[in-house]
């Protein structure tokens, strides 16, 4: 049994902040050791290694000189380089001014462009592998649907079904089942397809050709819940099966989300059968801004449940190669689309909303973490590769901030003077801390 699904439906409090700062932690340990090793193997020696700030609850030094440690306020970390006046890396003037030659060279401010660059370059580029690795090992461990289509395990529905595990679907209804490689084969095979309450499938069992009854092939199941949505919030859970609106039958989910999107948001009375018992659930759908393929939104009313077939497929687990490759896909379109969404608000094409601070942030990992460990480290993937690109923002204090300067010293041939590394430094601070008031804002009041 996975661990995770033991915790409260809607979790507590305390698992929402514990599953916040487990997140956190793995995400900044990840990033400031990207700056540590690269910063190592450049010839820049670290003082201290610290995951938390404040109190030091443990500390040891290895043999190198650098002090490893853990902090009581767990919300972030940071790596004091040798020479650094702070954990923002900014100089110590004066200790390095008295430095040899040799000593300056292990510092931050002493070290050659090439290296300094490198080094702060290498959090981000960690964020991002972090993410790409998890985005594999979610996929390997969900492993790809077998080809030709066959069932691995039948869903909990309230109607009976002939169907079984190990069956290969040949045909619907006298229609051939596409094969797993056309992209849109399934799409054109329920857009030919009658809905009825049953099909008839023919499948192959044992070397045998049969022709059996069964469901719709996508009836209104849950099979995943969108964290912060009108489902997650009415108490609908996985493997619900919703079997009326507002006393309508149904028995696709395709007319569930007709009567959701036609509904103009307001509240729908959900019958939900769960494991035998019939429950009687009311809710209110939500506006959502929907990133669109051609790079823009739309908003729909959702109420934030993910559907799936009346059976989970068979499935193989894909080689390293293409786990990898569909890893690296995933991290590019949370970038892109990250980048997409700021733009879309501060535009006002879509509500700004959709940037959440961090009591946001920690409510989503508390209800990941309440759906199985798989979700909760697919979550994590997403927030590294979130955290690695807002690094890069050209904004001071930030990574992309310092990799700006070091390009402008590249072309100058001489660092920003002080005075004004102090002003951008101070505006950097200000620019993030009243993102962080508006986004904690948001948390508060949007709905």
């Amino acid at each position: 049994m996975d661990i995770l699904t033991l915790l409260p439906q809607f979790g507590g409090l305390v698992w929402t902040v514990v599953a916040f700062v487990v997140a956190l932690s793995v995400i900044v340990a990840i990033h400031e050791y990207g700056h540590y090793i690269v910063g190592r193997w450049s010839g820049i020696h670290a003082d201290v290694f610290s995951l938390g700030f404040g109190p030091v609850l443990y500390a040891r030094t290895d043999k190198r000189g650098t002090v490893w440690q853990i902090a009581a306020l767990p919300f972030g970390g940071y790596v004091k380089f040798h020479g650094d006046a702070n954990a923002a890396s900014a100089p110590d003037a004066g200790a390095v001014r008295d430095m040899t030659p040799e000593e300056k060279r292990r510092t931050m401010a002493g070290a050659p462009l090439w290296a300094r660059t490198a080094t702060v370059a290498a959090g981000p580029v960690f964020n991002f592998v972090l993410a790409i690795a998890l985005f594999a090992a979610v996929g390997m461990t969900r492993g790809v649907p077998v080809d030709p289509l066959t069932i691995g395990e039948m869903r909990p529905l309230p109607q009976e079904t002939a169907l079984q595990p190990g069956d290969v679907l040949i045909g619907i209804n006298g229609l051939d089942v596409p094969g797993m490689d056309r992209e849109d084969g399934f799409d054109d095979l329920l857009e030919t397809l009658e809905e009825a309450p049953g099909l008839t499938y023919a499948v192959e069992r044992d070397g045998q050709r049969l022709s059996l009854d069964g469901p719709w092939l996508l009836p209104p199941v849950v099979t995943q819940l969108a964290p912060q949505s009108a489902a997650f919030s009415a108490g609908l859970a996985v493997d619900d099966v919703i079997t009326a609106v507002d006393g309508t039958p149904i028995f696709a989910f395709s007319q569930l989300k007709e009567r959701v999107e036609t509904g103009g948001g307001a509240p729908l009375a959900l019958t939900v059968w769960r494991g035998g018992e019939t429950l009687e659930l009311t809710l209110t759908p939500r506006r959502v801004d929907e990133p669109q393929p051609d790079g823009g939104f739309q908003t729909n009313w959702r109420i934030g449940i993910v559907g799936g077939m009346a059976f989970e497929p068979a499935t193989t687990t894909p080689g390293l190669g293409e786990a990898l490759w569909s890893g690296v896909a995933g991290t590019w379109a949370i970038m892109r689309g990250s980048v997409s969404g700021l733009w879309h608000m501060v535009t006002g094409a879509i509500s700004s909303c959709n940037m959440s601070g961090p009591i946001g942030i920690a409510e989503v990992s508390g209800q990941m973490a309440s759906q199985g460990a798989t979700n909760f480290v697919y979550f994590i993937g997403v927030l590294s590769a979130a955290v690695g690109l807002l690094n890069l923002f050209p904004i001071p204090v930030l990574d992309g901030g310092h990799l700006v300067f070091y390009a402008y010293e590249a072309v100058a041939g001489k660092p920003p003077s002080d005075k004004v590394l102090r002003v951008l430094m101070t505006a950097g601070l200000i620019v993030i801390l009243s993102l962080m008031a508006f986004a904690l804002t948001n948390d508060i009041f949007c709905p």
